[in-house]
């Protein structure tokens, strides 16, 4: 099977927009931004380039300070070894950013198969201010479907897991949608919701995936 997951809010508890924020000392005015994009009051691009502009000069030693914060759940670590051992494809599809989905797997030892993320670009040791990568205009349904389709998994063998409104249309799309603590906006959209690592374990071990 292919099981995908969200990043910030799902695997992770942190947001790294607001990591950066507190670095940049804009972590009130990106906060404000980023619940309005999870309930679904502005689009995620919309919302993401926003957060971007605000992070502007941002010097790149704190960029990675921020990144080092980003940290896995308690559980997380141990439902993706469980999947990758029972022969799934894992993958990471985020808004979020490559660089602090992949510090934070370091630090907890683990690996997916496939990362899709964000990045923010940086010029003369600083942040630009713009936000580029797959998932700022595309979306997570497409992003699903392609890499389904690259491991030649149907796409009722995917289970997808979120938590925000950017994660609304992998959500539909999979053959299993699981929500994880989801907003209120995106709990209609969800097959089944789980709020702890534990419980999502137990939900795959009932379904045959674990």
């Amino acid at each position: 099977m292919l099981i995908a997951f969200d990043f910030d809010g799902t695997l992770s508890d942190s947001e790294m927009t607001v990591l950066l924020g507190e670095e940049a000392g804009v972590a009130g005015e990106i906060d404000e931004i980023t619940e309005r994009a999870m309930n679904d009051e502005l689009s995620y691009a919309e919302s993401l380039y926003a957060r971007a502009e605000l992070l502007d000069g941002l010097a790149a030693d704190r960029v990675e300070a921020a990144f080092d914060r980003v940290a896995l759940r308690p559980g997380s670590a141990d439902v993706i070894d469980a999947l990758a051992s029972a022969g799934h494809h894992v993958a990471i599809l985020t808004g979020g950013f490559e660089r602090g989905v992949e510090k934070a797997l370091s630090v907890e030892g683990v690996s997916v198969d496939t990362i899709v993320a964000n990045r923010l670009p940086i010029r003369n040791r600083k942040l630009t201010g713009h936000a580029e990568g797959p998932l700022i205009e595309g979306t997570k349904d497409d992003a699903l479907e392609e890499l389904a389709s690259e491991v030649g998994v149907g796409m009722d063998d995917t289970v997808a897991v979120g938590d925000g409104a950017n994660d609304l249309p992998m959500l539909e799309v999979a053959g299993l949608a699981v929500g994880y603590e989801p907003k209120p906006a995106v709990e209609p959209h969800c097959d089944v919701v789980v709020s702890s690592m534990a419980e999502l374990r137990e939900l795959f071990e009932r379904r045959n995936v674990l």
